[in-house]
């Protein structure tokens, strides 16, 4: 996959920008360089009625002829807008040499720069970019955004900029001036322009500024952020993560999730890890007293759901005793999540009438653990333990009664782009996982529904099995009715 372009709005007032072509193309590129305060500057033999009006009002520069790159010399961008590939080419290439950007226009790979879509209210402006690769899908959504948006967001942002010396002084930190904003959106100053009366909002902006406080108590919220697919990520979730000043996340929260938080909040990463660094629990109660203590909002975010083996718990008690606020937003935890985009039901009225979570990432913690429990048919175990212990776990559910044919699936990434499920036997669990080389994170599924993984798979590729040559010749495969 490609680099994402980099967004940016160019200040192009009285700056020269040279475009080469005369035609409708041309004439529509320089009418939005006008707009934006530009000096364009045309090149072609020929120039629409238009142009040729604006160049006549001095509005434009024209310089007649076919394409030189001396054309380029002393401007900032450059726009080719010919019907002629041969010269597009030729200009995108001297634009490169001297180090300028140039967008061609119906011509993604030839252009160093893309125009968006573009949706404007006033100063407000919102910019909409397929990237070059499907411009009618970033129209697409611009039309749709322009029924969403009326006139009073330019309004808004009108009547901020005049304010925003006085909105900074009165709130010089950072964390405290969004939310006065937020407070302020959400309030009557949008509506009062909404309904054209522009006085009064800002009447009532003054008097928000006046009252308003700067002492702002700090929060904690404890957000579950799932297995790793942004998509699954509660309106809650969201919202909290939108509304941060500080985000102390896991090592397994993924890249799709943090993108969803707002950009400008504080991200620290305090994950725990097995093979290389871990941040203690009490760094994180530290970080988490620190920032709430100085009036910020702070989102403890946490792969999977915060009370699943997320240690939620004691640092909520840790909140509580230091007499700061909380709030918890639940996460779809790895099981729920891994079994779901494997295909495989935890419970069944066939196979699995209960279902057990377990974590066990040492030789300590299996020691803990109910075996005999454990070894009870016609349930399901999910087992969070990446892929230590595995040769362990199986001896000591067979010594306790499991089956050894009972079915496992391990899922590796459950949920990502990168999901990977391996499948097999209790018998040949940790084997079929050494060959297929599964990594963390990843977690177990042990029961006669995860044979239901090879027929009801729907995400990602289908799951792996063991080699043949690893089964014992005296265990027999599961089957389960596919009516099931």
């Amino acid at each position: 996959m490609s680099a994402a372009l980099f967004p940016l709005f160019a200040d192009l007032r009285g700056r020269a920008v040279r475009v080469v072509g005369g035609g409708a193309v041309a004439e529509r590129k320089v009418e939005a360089l006008l707009h934006a305060g530009a000096l364009p500057h045309v090149g072609a033999p020929t120039l629409t009625p238009r142009l040729a009006q604006w160049a006549e009002q001095g509005r434009i520069a024209w310089q007649p002829g076919s394409f030189t790159p001396d054309w380029l010399d002393g401007v900032w961008l450059v726009i080719a807008a010919t019907d002629e590939g041969e010269v597009n080419r030729a200009v995108a290439d001297a634009a490169a040499a001297r180090r300028l950007l140039a967008n061609v226009v119906d011509d993604a790979e030839l252009s160093s720069f893309q125009v968006p879509a573009l949706v404007e209210r006033g100063a407000l402006q919102i910019a909409i970019s397929s990237g070059g690769h499907a411009p009618m899908v970033a129209r697409h959504i611009r039309r749709q955004l322009e029924t969403l948006l009326d006139d009073s967001w330019g309004s808004l942002v009108a009547l901020l900029g005049r304010q925003r010396a006085r909105i900074r002084a009165r709130f010089p930190e950072m964390g405290a001036r969004r939310r006065f904003f937020e407070q302020l959106l959400a309030g009557t100053v949008p509506r009062l322009l909404r309904q054209r009366q522009d006085a009064a909002a800002e009447t009532e902006l003054q008097r928000a500024l006046s009252s308003a406080t700067q002492a702002h108590a700090g929060t904690v919220t404890l957000v579950g952020a799932g297995p790793g697919d942004a998509g699954l990520l509660t309106l809650n979730a969201l919202r909290a993560m939108n509304e941060a000043d500080v985000i102390l996340h896991d090592r397994l929260v993924s890249a799709e999730v943090l993108a969803m938080a707002r950009r400008d909040a504080t991200r620290i990463e305090v994950g725990k890890s097995a093979q290389g660094h871990s941040t203690r629990q009490d760094d994180i109660h530290a970080l988490m007293l620190e920032h709430a203590r100085a009036g910020r909002r702070v989102v403890r975010l946490k792969g999977g759901d915060p009370f699943v083996f997320g240690r939620g718990g004691e640092e909520l008690e840790f909140l509580k005793a230091h007499g700061i606020a909380f709030e918890v937003v639940p996460g779809i935890t790895a099981a729920l999540a891994c079994a779901a985009y494997s295909g495989i039901p935890l419970t069944h009225r066939d196979h699995a009438q209960g279902l057990r979570l377990v974590t066990a990432h040492c030789r300590d913690s299996l020691d803990t653990l109910d075996w005999q429990a454990l070894a009870q048919e016609r349930q399901t175990l999910a087992v969070y333990m990446g892929v230590a212990g595995l040769e362990t776990f199986r001896e000591r559910l067979i010594a306790h009664g499991r089956a050894a044919a009972t079915p496992f699936a391990l899922v590796e990434n459950g949920s990502r782009r990168t999901q990977r499920v391996v499948t097999g036997t209790l018998a040949d669990l940790a084997e079929t996982a050494r060959h297929h080389q599964v990594r963390s994170p990843a977690l177990l599924i042990l029961g006669e529904v995860a044979a239901l993984a090879h027929t009801l798979h729907w995400h990602g590729d289908a799951p792996l099995a063991a080699p043949a040559s690893q089964h014992p010749d005296n265990i027999d495969a599961p089957t389960l009715s596919r009516a099931a």
